[in-house]
């Protein structure tokens, strides 16, 4: 009955509400109106109803409006009913009965009681007796309407200095009130025998408070505090983190927010756990006036051993044009970050020091990197370190001639404690000339000059391979490029669009190096990839370490279809030619031949929510399918499935650290994902699947949900990996999480 009284008074309240909003009008003309009073004889009210009144306190003037006035000289005392407006030191009261007593000060109000706050918080009340210019006084059947939807009813509440509320039998919540019966529990709210808004610091505070969800309890706890939903930052206890895994057991954390000044904070969480630990995570974070700082770390007893992880991330601006920073990230192992749940989790870890600056069209960078594996596939010694790297680009303005000059360039120094030493210094340049024919067809001249020169220690090891332990070289290729591309468009009457374009592009430039013989190191060509995207490519490596060359053609037709519902088909299948071999490709690539294997692309889309696009390789002798990656979806907001799949007849990753003369390139990827996605209401539903169809075995899968309204969301999540890191053969994940709005987060995780 208490809770029904207590949001019945509520319920009241919001129907006043939207009479204050148009009091609040009147009011603000009446304001006005009161800067400059009509001229009247001391303490007599002004004759007739609805005036505006001279001060009733000299010292802190009041100003009222009411349908009728009432004024017992004798007593001191002036009655105001019927659409009462009072204000003064910026607060606004309502109500239906108003009574001012001039002699101790003491203003009481009854009858559809509001009062407007000028932080633009709105109390509601039975009955109220205010004094010190509105700032002092008790309220009987209080209702507050705060920021973020918050609202806190009590059965009465004391005012002090405009600042504190203390209040008796105070509910909160975020949820909106059930229109057709509001003396129906919300989803949650926060029930306490005492609480007390503190205006000035920001804060709610609770005692003997018991969390309800659906009027049911379900915590109790005997001090409870929250900020005020107005208050964005608020130093204080969030909701703790309790939960249950394999490899810590059962644990519990209870993180503390610190705001340390206007420009930095910290997140602190102590974490027991009954088969790991003790643990202590903190999250710092800064701004400066030139930038930002990002500390984020832990330290727990792991095992009986001392484990970690720091990540630092700062930039900072130097002028308009520099700015400098820097990434750590460093870990004790990765059975540790994995233990302890440590975000941003990953097989390697690369942390980096850096200056970067903007120029108009161009772009200059510095930067040294460091990497950490963190699974036992990763050998430690064998990762590089870049000490230093310098770039620079630059691209230029349009020339007398109508062509554009982009110039790249770059200098680095790689070292590994077992592996390849290379220094390298490099120069390109391209220019390139586009121009319209007489009858649309597009043509693009270009020309191009990229240069390098290494010097390398242990060459033999990983990851060039070669048959010496020194190698200094250098590497210089030219190319001249034309391109055409003509497209012929047809529109018809019914307000599609159809276009077929055959494109050719032919390539002159010089041999490329006997790489197998070259003493030139590899150390950013290592990973090519032959598609339909970079078919008109001038080196179709993917870095300089390895160049394209020869004389040859590379031709495609490309065509679409546009149809006025919407409906669009897009297609292009090519082929690349070359005069003689070219050693720098692999085997596998589908470029290691004079003739190229046939790469197209496809992309469907039938009607809005349906779309299909692939891309794939085909060998140009057999026919046989090599490469292949294709993605669709179908569906909308309401239910969307997507699916994939990737299958490539050779592994280039492998080839990293594989010796050519023992090559592991052929080991196919062939893998298959499908997931779903539906949103209906404040209801989110989502599940994936990730199959290795070549080990005939599942990958990972994973499904979820989420509720989300106005005053609390609720997030549950399942991952099941099936692939095995640090010999853990696979792991699972069940995560929930409950967050009230305003209030804070209660979680639960099971790994």
């Amino acid at each position: 009955m208490a809770r029904r009284r207590l949001y019945s008074g509520l319920l009241r309240g919001l129907a006043v509400g939207g009479l204050a909003v148009g009091a609040l009008a009147s009011a603000g003309l009446a304001l006005a109106l009161a800067q400059a009073p009509p001229p009247v004889t001391p303490g007599v009210p002004p004759k007739g109803p609805r005036g505006a009144s001279s001060p009733i306190e000299q010292d802190k003037p009041a100003y009222y409006q009411a349908d009728q006035v009432e004024y017992d000289r004798d007593q001191g005392v002036v009655t105001l009913t019927g659409h009462v407006e009072f204000w003064q030191n910026d607060r606004v009261l309502l109500a239906d009965r108003v009574t001012h007593d001039r002699n101790t000060n003491v203003t009481a109000a009854s009858g559809h009681v509001v009062l407007l706050e000028p932080d633009g918080q709105t109390m509601f009340s039975d009955y109220a007796e205010l004094s010190g210019g509105m700032k002092e006084g008790v309220l009987a059947g209080l209702g507050t309407l705060m920021a973020e939807g918050g609202r806190l009813v009590a059965n009465g509440g004391r005012r002090t200095s405009g600042a504190i509320n203390e209040l008796s039998r105070a509910v909160y919540s975020t949820c909106d009130l059930c229109a057709d019966d509001p003396s129906r529990a919300p989803l949650w709210q926060i029930r306490a025998r005492e609480a007390v808004q503190d205006k000035e610091n920001k804060k709610i505070e609770y005692h003997d408070a018991v969390i309800e969800m659906f009027g049911l309890p379900v915590l109790w706890l005997p001090y409870l505090t929250h900020p005020d939903p107005s208050e964005k930052r608020a130093s204080g206890i969030l909701p703790p983190n309790i939960g249950y895994s394999k490899r810590l057991g059962l644990f519990a954390g209870v993180p503390y927010y610190w705001v340390l000044d206007g420009q930095s904070d910290a997140t602190i969480t102590p974490i027991l756990a009954s088969k790991n630990g003790p643990a202590v995570e903190m999250q710092d974070r800064r701004r400066f006036n030139d930038g930002t700082l990002t500390i984020n770390s832990s330290l727990a007893n792991e095992k009986g051993e001392l484990g970690g992880h720091l990540f630092a991330k700062g930039q900072f601006a130097i002028d308009e044009t520099w700015r400098w920073g820097f990434d750590i990230n460093r870990a004790s192992s990765s059975t540790y970050m994995r233990d302890f749940r440590v975000q941003g989790w990953a097989d390697v870890l690369t942390s980096q020091l850096y200056m970067e600056g903007f120029g108009q069209g161009s772009y200059a960078r510095v930067d040294a990197r460091q990497y950490q594996g963190l699974t036992n596939s990763i050998i430690a010694r064998k990762l590089p370190s870049v000490l230093p790297r310098a770039e620079y680009s630059l691209i230029g303005p349009q020339d007398g001639l109508g062509g554009r000059t982009t110039v790249d360039m770059d200098a680095f120094n790689v070292v590994r404690d077992e592996g390849a030493l290379t220094r390298r210094l490099h120069f390109s340049t391209q220019w390139d000339r586009p121009a319209i024919g007489p009858v649309g067809d597009v043509w693009k001249l270009s020309a191009r000059l990229d240069s390098a020169a290494y010097d390398a220690n242990k060459f033999n090891y990983q990851p060039n391979y070669g048959a010496s332990g020194d190698a200094r070289s250098a590497q210089a290729m030219t190319t001249v490029a034309v391109e055409l591309r003509w497209p012929l468009v047809r529109g018809s009457a019914s307000g599609s669009t159809q276009v077929l374009e055959p494109i050719v592009q032919v390539i002159a430039a010089p041999r490329s190096t006997n790489y197998v013989t070259a003493l030139i190191p590899n150390e950013d060509s290592l990973d090519t990839d032959f598609t339909d995207a970079n078919l008109f490519s001038l080196n179709r490596h993917t870095g300089i370490d390895r160049l394209e060359g020869g004389m040859r053609a590379n031709v495609a037709l490309h065509g679409a279809w546009y149809l006025r519902n919407g409906t669009v088909l897009d297609a292009q299948i090519g082929q690349a030619f070359r005069m003689q071999r070219d050693t720098s490709f692999a085997a596998g690539t589908g470029l290691e031949k004079t003739a190229s294997d046939i790469v197209s692309h496809l992309t469907v889309a039938p009607m809005p929510g349906l779309d299909v696009t692939t891309r794939q390789r085909f060998d140009h002798t057999s026919g046989r399918l090599t490469y292949i990656d294709a993605l669709t979806g179908v569906g909308d907001t309401l239910l969307r499935v997507t699916g994939g799949y990737i299958y490539s007849a050779t592994n280039l990753y492998n080839y990293y650290d594989t010796a050519p003369t023992v090559p592991k390139i052929n080991r196919p990827r062939n893998e298959l994902t499908l997931g779903f996605t539906s949103g209906f209401g404040a209801w989110k539903l989502h599940a994936a699947a990730r199959r290795d169809m070549a080990l005939n075995k599942m990958t990972s899968l994973s499904a979820g949900f989420s509720y989300e309204d106005e005053c609390f969301v609720f997030d549950a999540s399942l991952y099941r990996r099936y692939t095995s890191i640090n010999n853990d053969h696979g792991t699972s994940m069940i995560l929930f999480q409950i967050t009230l709005k305003t209030v804070g987060e209660f979680g639960f995780h099971a790994l």
